[in-house]
């Protein structure tokens, strides 16, 4: 069965950068979606960061030259890189992955996902 297993976060100043990891078991990791998704309490879960099995990355508006997707296939391992992390970043943070293309960012679209990692961003 397709598992995926989240490390990293943490609280962290504003400016400050964090790296999150999401390692995926149980099939092969180059021909499935990735994406990294987002909750903040009273909010819905919006998406991230989205990576396509031959590298494309995809992101939201809100963190496009701060947030870096990638991977290691050989590894499999999932990466998102935090970098001018603000306030308003603040939230629980998922990995997701499917077997089909989805619309990158969309939640519903994925169907295998990670335990959920907090971050938080202080002023």
């Amino acid at each position: 069965q397709v598992r995926l297993v989240q490390s990293g976060g943490g609280s962290v100043q504003a400016g400050g950068s964090l790296r999150l990891s999401c390692v995926v078991f149980g099939y092969a990791y180059r021909r499935y979606y990735m994406g990294w998704f987002r909750q903040a309490p009273g909010k819905e879960r919006e998406g991230v960061a989205a990576i396509s099995s031959d590298g494309s990355p995809t992101y939201a508006d809100s963190v496009k030259g701060r947030f870096t997707i990638s991977q290691d296939n050989y590894k499999k391992i999932l990466y998102l890189q935090m970098n001018s992390l603000k306030p308003e970043d603040t939230a629980m943070y998922y990995c997701a992955a499917d077997k089909a293309m989805p619309p990158p960012l969309v939640a519903v679209g994925y169907n295998y996902w990670g335990q959920g990692t907090q971050v938080t961003v202080s002023s």
